[in-house]
Protein backbone atom coordinates (compact mmCIF):
# COMPACT_ATOMS: atom_id res chain seq x y z
CA UNK A 1 0.00 0.00 0.00
CA UNK A 2 2.93 2.35 0.89
CA UNK A 3 4.49 1.34 -2.48
CA UNK A 4 1.33 2.43 -4.57
CA UNK A 5 0.89 5.96 -2.57
CA UNK A 6 4.92 6.45 -3.80
CA UNK A 7 4.04 5.11 -7.67
CA UNK A 8 0.95 8.37 -7.20
CA UNK A 9 2.73 10.54 -5.81
CA UNK A 10 5.68 10.55 -8.26
CA UNK A 11 2.75 10.78 -10.77
CA UNK A 12 1.51 13.34 -9.37
CA UNK A 13 4.76 15.31 -9.18
CA UNK A 14 5.88 14.62 -12.37
CA UNK A 15 2.74 14.93 -14.46
CA UNK A 16 1.57 18.06 -12.68
CA UNK A 17 4.18 19.37 -10.43
CA UNK A 18 7.61 20.34 -10.48
CA UNK A 19 6.67 23.00 -13.20
CA UNK A 20 9.24 25.36 -13.91
CA UNK A 21 8.94 28.64 -15.84
CA UNK A 22 12.48 29.30 -15.94
CA UNK A 23 15.63 26.69 -16.42
CA UNK A 24 17.41 29.07 -13.27
CA UNK A 25 14.70 27.89 -11.38
CA UNK A 26 15.13 24.36 -12.28
CA UNK A 27 18.30 24.25 -11.41
CA UNK A 28 18.06 26.17 -8.22
CA UNK A 29 15.81 23.30 -7.28
CA UNK A 30 18.09 20.60 -8.71
CA UNK A 31 21.01 21.79 -6.62
CA UNK A 32 19.15 22.09 -3.38
CA UNK A 33 18.01 18.01 -3.97
CA UNK A 34 21.66 17.27 -4.72
CA UNK A 35 23.06 18.81 -1.99
CA UNK A 36 20.86 17.23 1.15
CA UNK A 37 21.44 13.67 -1.70
CA UNK A 38 25.49 13.73 -1.01
CA UNK A 39 24.99 15.12 2.64
CA UNK A 40 22.59 12.71 3.69
CA UNK A 41 22.44 9.63 1.41
CA UNK A 42 26.09 9.71 -0.28
CA UNK A 43 27.94 8.17 3.00
CA UNK A 44 25.75 4.86 3.57
CA UNK A 45 27.99 3.18 0.87
CA UNK A 46 31.35 2.02 1.06
CA UNK A 47 32.23 3.55 -2.15
CA UNK A 48 31.85 7.42 -0.84
CA UNK A 49 32.99 7.29 2.91
CA UNK A 50 36.34 8.87 2.12
CA UNK A 51 34.33 11.51 0.24
CA UNK A 52 32.46 13.32 3.75
CA UNK A 53 31.96 16.72 2.84
CA UNK A 54 32.55 17.25 -0.60
CA UNK A 55 30.70 18.53 -3.25
CA UNK A 56 29.31 16.76 -6.42
CA UNK A 57 31.96 18.49 -8.91
CA UNK A 58 34.94 16.87 -6.28
CA UNK A 59 33.41 13.23 -6.43
CA UNK A 60 35.03 11.04 -8.75
CA UNK A 61 33.77 10.82 -12.15
CA UNK A 62 33.05 6.54 -13.10
CA UNK A 63 32.20 4.13 -15.24
CA UNK A 64 30.40 0.45 -16.24
CA UNK A 65 34.38 -0.57 -14.89
CA UNK A 66 34.26 1.04 -11.83
CA UNK A 67 31.10 0.24 -10.47
CA UNK A 68 31.55 -3.60 -11.64
CA UNK A 69 34.95 -3.89 -10.00
CA UNK A 70 33.65 -2.38 -6.54
CA UNK A 71 29.79 -4.02 -7.10
CA UNK A 72 29.52 -4.13 -2.73
CA UNK A 73 30.81 -0.66 -2.14
CA UNK A 74 28.66 0.80 -4.27
CA UNK A 75 24.63 -0.64 -3.11
CA UNK A 76 23.79 -0.21 0.18
CA UNK A 77 22.44 -3.88 0.50
CA UNK A 78 26.22 -4.93 0.39
CA UNK A 79 25.49 -7.58 -2.64
CA UNK A 80 28.46 -8.99 -4.80
CA UNK A 81 28.37 -8.82 -8.33
CA UNK A 82 28.50 -12.66 -8.60
CA UNK A 83 25.47 -12.93 -6.55
CA UNK A 84 23.96 -10.60 -8.29
CA UNK A 85 25.11 -12.26 -11.96
CA UNK A 86 23.82 -15.53 -11.06
CA UNK A 87 19.99 -14.46 -10.31
CA UNK A 88 19.66 -12.48 -13.22
CA UNK A 89 21.68 -15.02 -15.21
CA UNK A 90 19.27 -17.41 -14.25
CA UNK A 91 16.28 -15.24 -15.10
CA UNK A 92 17.77 -15.16 -18.49
CA UNK A 93 17.86 -18.89 -18.68
CA UNK A 94 14.42 -19.70 -17.35
CA UNK A 95 12.63 -16.91 -18.72
CA UNK A 96 11.40 -16.38 -14.65
CA UNK A 97 12.44 -12.91 -14.31
CA UNK A 98 10.48 -12.90 -10.57
CA UNK A 99 13.13 -13.60 -8.08
CA UNK A 100 14.61 -10.80 -5.77
CA UNK A 101 17.83 -10.38 -3.59
CA UNK A 102 15.87 -9.67 -0.26
CA UNK A 103 13.54 -7.61 -2.30
CA UNK A 104 15.56 -5.79 -4.65
CA UNK A 105 14.92 -6.58 -8.13
CA UNK A 106 18.55 -7.63 -10.17
CA UNK A 107 18.70 -6.34 -13.64
CA UNK A 108 21.01 -7.63 -16.81
CA UNK A 109 22.05 -5.06 -19.42
CA UNK A 110 22.70 -6.00 -22.78
CA UNK A 111 26.27 -5.49 -22.96
CA UNK A 112 25.80 -3.44 -26.14
CA UNK A 113 29.43 -1.91 -25.32
CA UNK A 114 31.26 -4.70 -23.52
CA UNK A 115 30.85 -6.86 -20.44
CA UNK A 116 27.30 -6.82 -19.34
CA UNK A 117 26.47 -4.55 -16.58
CA UNK A 118 24.30 -5.59 -13.34
CA UNK A 119 21.85 -2.95 -11.83
CA UNK A 120 20.04 -3.39 -8.61
CA UNK A 121 16.50 -1.39 -7.77
CA UNK A 122 14.81 -1.36 -4.69
CA UNK A 123 11.20 -1.86 -4.30
CA UNK A 124 10.38 1.65 -3.21
CA UNK A 125 12.57 2.66 -6.60
CA UNK A 126 10.66 0.72 -8.72
CA UNK A 127 7.32 2.26 -7.71
CA UNK A 128 8.56 5.43 -8.12
CA UNK A 129 10.05 4.74 -11.44
CA UNK A 130 6.43 3.00 -12.82
CA UNK A 131 4.72 6.60 -11.65
CA UNK A 132 7.49 8.13 -13.36
CA UNK A 133 7.28 6.69 -16.60
CA UNK A 134 3.50 6.72 -16.79
CA UNK A 135 3.74 10.35 -15.80
CA UNK A 136 5.71 11.00 -18.65
CA UNK A 137 5.05 8.35 -21.09
CA UNK A 138 0.73 8.64 -21.22
CA UNK A 139 -0.74 10.76 -23.44
CA UNK A 140 -4.05 12.43 -21.97
CA UNK A 141 -5.96 9.88 -24.05
CA UNK A 142 -4.53 7.19 -22.30
CA UNK A 143 -5.03 8.70 -19.15
CA UNK A 144 -8.19 9.05 -19.49
CA UNK A 145 -8.87 5.63 -19.73
CA UNK A 146 -7.05 4.52 -16.77
CA UNK A 147 -8.53 7.17 -14.43
CA UNK A 148 -12.51 6.39 -16.02
CA UNK A 149 -13.82 3.33 -14.49
CA UNK A 150 -16.28 2.94 -17.40
CA UNK A 151 -14.11 2.85 -19.75
CA UNK A 152 -12.12 -0.89 -20.41
CA UNK A 153 -8.35 -0.56 -18.56
CA UNK A 154 -5.50 0.40 -20.77
CA UNK A 155 -3.54 -2.70 -22.34
CA UNK A 156 -0.10 -2.03 -22.79
CA UNK A 157 1.89 -4.72 -25.23
CA UNK A 158 6.06 -4.57 -24.11
CA UNK A 159 8.64 -6.27 -26.53
CA UNK A 160 12.22 -6.45 -24.95
CA UNK A 161 14.44 -9.10 -24.39
CA UNK A 162 14.12 -9.74 -21.10
CA UNK A 163 11.38 -8.52 -18.46
CA UNK A 164 11.68 -7.36 -14.79
CA UNK A 165 9.96 -6.64 -11.80
CA UNK A 166 10.87 -3.12 -12.95
CA UNK A 167 8.66 -3.27 -16.16
CA UNK A 168 5.84 -5.55 -13.88
CA UNK A 169 5.27 -2.29 -11.56
CA UNK A 170 2.87 -0.78 -13.94
CA UNK A 171 0.62 -3.49 -13.42
CA UNK A 172 -2.56 -2.51 -12.10
CA UNK A 173 -6.31 -2.42 -11.86
CA UNK A 174 -6.91 -0.45 -14.60
CA UNK A 175 -3.49 -0.80 -16.32
CA UNK A 176 -3.28 -4.65 -18.03
CA UNK A 177 0.67 -5.29 -18.67
CA UNK A 178 2.06 -7.52 -21.04
CA UNK A 179 5.16 -8.72 -21.90
CA UNK A 180 6.02 -10.04 -25.25
CA UNK A 181 9.45 -12.09 -24.85
CA UNK A 182 11.78 -11.77 -27.87
CA UNK A 183 12.97 -15.35 -27.98
CA UNK A 184 9.52 -16.61 -28.89
CA UNK A 185 8.55 -16.88 -32.35
CA UNK A 186 7.49 -13.48 -34.41
CA UNK A 187 3.96 -15.54 -35.72
CA UNK A 188 2.70 -15.95 -32.12
CA UNK A 189 4.06 -12.50 -31.05
CA UNK A 190 1.75 -11.57 -34.38
CA UNK A 191 -1.17 -13.77 -33.17
CA UNK A 192 -1.26 -12.58 -29.54
CA UNK A 193 -1.11 -8.77 -30.38
CA UNK A 194 -4.27 -9.35 -32.65
CA UNK A 195 -6.18 -10.85 -29.68
CA UNK A 196 -4.99 -8.82 -27.43
CA UNK A 197 -5.58 -5.34 -29.32
CA UNK A 198 -3.12 -3.41 -27.03
CA UNK A 199 -4.10 0.65 -26.60
CA UNK A 200 -0.19 1.52 -26.68
CA UNK A 201 2.96 -0.62 -28.27
CA UNK A 202 6.30 -0.77 -26.85
CA UNK A 203 9.48 -2.30 -28.65
CA UNK A 204 12.59 -1.65 -30.02
CA UNK A 205 12.85 0.00 -33.52
CA UNK A 206 13.83 -2.91 -35.16
CA UNK A 207 10.79 -4.88 -34.00
CA UNK A 208 8.70 -2.14 -34.41
CA UNK A 209 9.58 -2.13 -38.02
CA UNK A 210 8.97 -5.88 -38.26
CA UNK A 211 5.60 -5.07 -37.17
CA UNK A 212 4.63 -2.26 -39.13
CA UNK A 213 5.73 -4.45 -42.17
CA UNK A 214 3.26 -7.11 -40.90
CA UNK A 215 0.56 -4.21 -40.31
CA UNK A 216 1.26 -2.85 -43.75
CA UNK A 217 0.63 -6.27 -45.39
CA UNK A 218 -2.71 -6.92 -43.19
CA UNK A 219 -1.33 -9.59 -41.30
CA UNK A 220 -1.34 -7.54 -37.89
CA UNK A 221 -4.34 -5.72 -37.33
CA UNK A 222 -4.23 -3.52 -34.08
CA UNK A 223 -5.01 0.32 -33.92
CA UNK A 224 -2.43 1.18 -31.18
CA UNK A 225 -2.96 4.91 -29.78
CA UNK A 226 0.53 5.16 -28.74
CA UNK A 227 3.60 3.68 -30.68
CA UNK A 228 6.84 4.11 -28.18
CA UNK A 229 10.60 3.35 -29.32
CA UNK A 230 12.81 1.55 -26.86
CA UNK A 231 16.04 0.51 -26.19
CA UNK A 232 17.89 1.67 -29.53
CA UNK A 233 18.01 4.35 -31.08
CA UNK A 234 15.04 5.61 -33.65
CA UNK A 235 16.79 5.98 -37.18
CA UNK A 236 14.68 8.33 -39.59
CA UNK A 237 13.86 5.99 -41.81
CA UNK A 238 12.46 3.60 -39.10
CA UNK A 239 10.45 6.23 -37.78
CA UNK A 240 8.31 6.75 -41.35
CA UNK A 241 8.06 2.99 -42.17
CA UNK A 242 6.43 2.68 -38.23
CA UNK A 243 3.93 6.15 -38.39
CA UNK A 244 2.89 5.09 -42.02
CA UNK A 245 2.00 1.67 -40.58
CA UNK A 246 0.55 2.89 -37.32
CA UNK A 247 -0.71 6.10 -38.20
CA UNK A 248 0.30 7.85 -34.64
CA UNK A 249 3.59 10.11 -33.93
CA UNK A 250 6.37 7.41 -32.22
CA UNK A 251 7.35 8.29 -28.75
CA UNK A 252 11.04 7.49 -27.80
CA UNK A 253 12.13 7.08 -24.09
CA UNK A 254 15.62 6.90 -23.36
CA UNK A 255 16.66 4.26 -20.69
CA UNK A 256 19.68 2.48 -19.58
CA UNK A 257 20.60 0.20 -16.66
CA UNK A 258 21.49 3.78 -14.92
CA UNK A 259 18.22 5.15 -15.04
CA UNK A 260 14.97 6.07 -17.21
CA UNK A 261 16.92 9.53 -18.40
CA UNK A 262 14.30 10.95 -21.00
CA UNK A 263 10.90 10.74 -22.94
CA UNK A 264 9.80 12.89 -26.18
CA UNK A 265 7.47 15.61 -25.35
CA UNK A 266 3.87 16.67 -27.35
CA UNK A 267 6.68 18.88 -29.46
CA UNK A 268 8.37 15.84 -30.31
CA UNK A 269 11.59 16.49 -28.33
CA UNK A 270 13.57 14.42 -26.57
CA UNK A 271 13.79 15.83 -22.89
CA UNK A 272 16.26 14.59 -20.14
CA UNK A 273 14.51 13.71 -16.88
CA UNK A 274 16.53 16.47 -14.85
CA UNK A 275 13.76 16.91 -12.41
CA UNK A 276 15.33 13.46 -11.08
CA UNK A 277 18.52 13.53 -12.31
CA UNK A 278 21.56 15.77 -12.94
CA UNK A 279 23.39 15.78 -16.55
CA UNK A 280 27.03 17.17 -16.75
CA UNK A 281 27.66 17.15 -20.21
CA UNK A 282 30.93 16.37 -21.36
CA UNK A 283 31.22 18.19 -24.11
CA UNK A 284 33.10 16.32 -27.57
CA UNK A 285 32.82 19.40 -30.10
CA UNK A 286 33.83 23.27 -29.65
CA UNK A 287 30.05 24.37 -30.76
CA UNK A 288 28.26 22.59 -27.99
CA UNK A 289 25.96 20.41 -29.48
CA UNK A 290 27.71 16.89 -29.15
CA UNK A 291 28.12 15.30 -25.63
CA UNK A 292 28.73 12.36 -23.44
CA UNK A 293 26.26 12.23 -20.49
CA UNK A 294 27.70 12.11 -16.79
CA UNK A 295 24.69 11.56 -14.67
CA UNK A 296 23.97 11.22 -11.10
CA UNK A 297 20.84 9.92 -10.14
CA UNK A 298 19.92 11.76 -6.93
CA UNK A 299 16.76 9.69 -6.23
CA UNK A 300 18.14 6.34 -6.34
CA UNK A 301 19.91 5.06 -2.85
CA UNK A 302 19.61 1.17 -3.43
CA UNK A 303 22.62 1.40 -5.76
CA UNK A 304 24.47 4.47 -6.13
CA UNK A 305 24.37 6.20 -9.73
CA UNK A 306 26.87 9.58 -9.22
CA UNK A 307 28.66 11.10 -11.64
CA UNK A 308 28.36 8.00 -13.89
CA UNK A 309 29.82 8.19 -17.15
CA UNK A 310 27.44 6.81 -20.12
CA UNK A 311 29.00 5.60 -23.82
CA UNK A 312 26.47 7.45 -25.36
CA UNK A 313 26.80 10.58 -27.75
CA UNK A 314 23.64 12.76 -27.69
CA UNK A 315 22.93 16.17 -29.68
CA UNK A 316 21.80 18.67 -28.16
CA UNK A 317 18.16 21.18 -29.50
CA UNK A 318 19.14 24.24 -30.20
CA UNK A 319 16.53 27.29 -28.35
CA UNK A 320 13.70 26.70 -25.62
CA UNK A 321 11.34 23.86 -26.99
CA UNK A 322 7.83 24.80 -27.76
CA UNK A 323 6.66 22.20 -25.16
CA UNK A 324 7.28 25.16 -22.54
CA UNK A 325 9.13 22.47 -20.39
CA UNK A 326 12.54 24.03 -19.32
CA UNK A 327 14.33 20.48 -18.94
CA UNK A 328 17.63 19.85 -21.74
CA UNK A 329 15.97 18.77 -24.66
CA UNK A 330 17.81 16.64 -27.42
CA UNK A 331 17.55 16.44 -31.26
CA UNK A 332 18.56 13.06 -31.60
CA UNK A 333 20.48 10.00 -29.19
CA UNK A 334 23.85 9.88 -31.87
CA UNK A 335 24.71 6.57 -30.38
CA UNK A 336 27.44 5.09 -28.39
CA UNK A 337 30.46 6.55 -28.24
CA UNK A 338 31.90 3.61 -30.19
CA UNK A 339 29.84 3.78 -32.99
CA UNK A 340 31.82 7.11 -33.65
CA UNK A 341 34.42 6.44 -36.49
CA UNK A 342 37.38 8.19 -37.32
CA UNK A 343 39.10 8.81 -40.45
CA UNK A 344 42.14 10.73 -41.42
CA UNK A 345 42.37 14.84 -42.15
CA UNK A 346 43.15 15.53 -45.87
CA UNK A 347 45.15 18.73 -43.62
CA UNK A 348 47.41 17.18 -41.55
CA UNK A 349 46.55 13.14 -41.35
CA UNK A 350 45.19 13.71 -37.88
CA UNK A 351 41.98 11.48 -36.80
CA UNK A 352 38.56 13.25 -36.74
CA UNK A 353 35.56 12.25 -35.67
CA UNK A 354 32.72 11.31 -37.81
CA UNK A 355 29.71 10.89 -35.79
CA UNK A 356 27.26 8.12 -36.77
CA UNK A 357 23.84 10.69 -37.30
CA UNK A 358 26.17 12.31 -40.65
CA UNK A 359 26.93 8.89 -41.47
CA UNK A 360 23.10 7.66 -41.72
CA UNK A 361 22.06 10.32 -43.82
CA UNK A 362 24.77 9.43 -46.41
CA UNK A 363 23.02 5.77 -45.94
CA UNK A 364 19.68 7.11 -46.56
CA UNK A 365 20.75 8.93 -49.84
CA UNK A 366 22.22 6.28 -51.16
CA UNK A 367 18.34 4.83 -51.97
CA UNK A 368 15.57 2.55 -51.41
CA UNK A 369 17.15 -0.29 -52.57
CA UNK A 370 18.94 -0.80 -49.01
CA UNK A 371 16.65 -2.47 -46.90
CA UNK A 372 19.36 -2.61 -43.83
CA UNK A 373 22.93 -2.51 -43.58
CA UNK A 374 26.05 -2.77 -41.19
CA UNK A 375 29.14 -0.19 -41.09
CA UNK A 376 32.21 -1.45 -38.98
CA UNK A 377 35.56 0.30 -38.69
CA UNK A 378 37.91 -2.37 -38.33
CA UNK A 379 41.42 -0.11 -37.75
CA UNK A 380 41.70 1.44 -41.92
CA UNK A 381 39.06 -0.26 -43.33
CA UNK A 382 35.36 0.35 -43.08
CA UNK A 383 33.21 -2.96 -43.50
CA UNK A 384 29.68 -2.31 -44.75
CA UNK A 385 26.74 -5.17 -45.08
CA UNK A 386 24.22 -4.70 -47.11
CA UNK A 387 20.53 -5.83 -47.11
CA UNK A 388 19.48 -5.58 -50.49
CA UNK A 389 18.31 -7.75 -53.38
CA UNK A 390 20.78 -9.63 -55.76
CA UNK A 391 19.67 -7.34 -58.54
CA UNK A 392 20.18 -4.22 -56.45
CA UNK A 393 23.81 -5.24 -55.32
CA UNK A 394 26.32 -4.07 -57.69
CA UNK A 395 24.12 -0.59 -58.05
CA UNK A 396 23.87 -0.14 -54.03
CA UNK A 397 27.06 -0.99 -53.47
CA UNK A 398 28.43 1.89 -56.15
CA UNK A 399 25.61 4.65 -54.75
CA UNK A 400 27.27 3.44 -50.79
CA UNK A 401 30.88 3.92 -52.08
CA UNK A 402 29.98 7.25 -54.03
CA UNK A 403 27.92 8.86 -50.96
CA UNK A 404 30.35 8.07 -48.20
CA UNK A 405 33.05 9.63 -50.48
CA UNK A 406 31.43 12.66 -51.07
CA UNK A 407 30.89 12.61 -47.00
CA UNK A 408 34.49 12.40 -46.70
CA UNK A 409 34.87 15.76 -49.13
CA UNK A 410 32.57 17.39 -47.36
CA UNK A 411 33.82 17.09 -43.97
CA UNK A 412 37.46 17.62 -45.40
CA UNK A 413 38.44 13.73 -44.63
CA UNK A 414 40.58 11.86 -46.63
CA UNK A 415 37.75 8.63 -47.90
CA UNK A 416 37.79 5.03 -46.57
CA UNK A 417 38.32 1.89 -47.62
CA UNK A 418 35.72 0.21 -48.01
CA UNK A 419 35.17 -3.47 -48.13
CA UNK A 420 31.72 -5.00 -49.48
CA UNK A 421 30.69 -8.02 -47.05
CA UNK A 422 27.89 -10.80 -47.35
CA UNK A 423 24.86 -9.59 -45.37
CA UNK A 424 23.87 -11.28 -42.21
CA UNK A 425 20.73 -10.87 -39.84
CA UNK A 426 20.84 -9.62 -36.80
CA UNK A 427 21.01 -11.81 -34.04
CA UNK A 428 17.27 -11.91 -32.34
CA UNK A 429 18.38 -10.85 -29.08
CA UNK A 430 21.19 -8.47 -30.03
CA UNK A 431 20.48 -4.72 -30.31
CA UNK A 432 20.66 -3.45 -33.72
CA UNK A 433 24.11 -1.48 -34.05
CA UNK A 434 24.05 -0.31 -37.50
CA UNK A 435 27.77 1.96 -37.08
CA UNK A 436 30.44 0.66 -35.02
CA UNK A 437 33.84 0.98 -34.48
CA UNK A 438 35.50 -1.97 -33.55
CA UNK A 439 38.90 -0.68 -33.88
CA UNK A 440 40.30 2.40 -34.52
CA UNK A 441 43.12 3.38 -36.95
CA UNK A 442 46.76 4.06 -35.47
CA UNK A 443 46.04 7.64 -35.81
CA UNK A 444 46.59 10.79 -33.39
CA UNK A 445 42.68 11.89 -31.98
CA UNK A 446 41.95 15.55 -32.63
CA UNK A 447 38.15 16.11 -31.73
CA UNK A 448 36.67 19.25 -32.82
Amino acid sequence: MRNAALACRTFAQARWGLRFGERDALLRWQHSRIERFVRTALPSVLFYRDHAGARLDQLPIVDKATVRSNFAAFNNRGIELERALDVALAAERDRDFAPTIGGVTVGLSSGTSGARSVFLVSAQERHRWAGLVLARLLTSSSLGQIIEPWRPPLRIAFFLRANSNLYESVKSRRIRFAFYDLTEPFDEHVRRLNAGAPHVLVAPPTVLRRLAGAALEGVLRIVPAQVVSVAEVLEPDDRTVIGRAFGVPIQEVYQASEGFLGVTCPAGRLHLNEEFLHVEPEWLDDDHRLFRPIVTDFTRTCQFVVRYRLDDVLRAADGPCPCGRVARSLEAVEGRSDEVLWWPSMRDGDARPVFPDVVRRSMALAGVAINDYRIEQRGPVWAVGLDTSAVHEGAARAAVRHELDALCVRLGLQPPALRFEPWTPWPPLAKRRRIRCVERPALREVVA
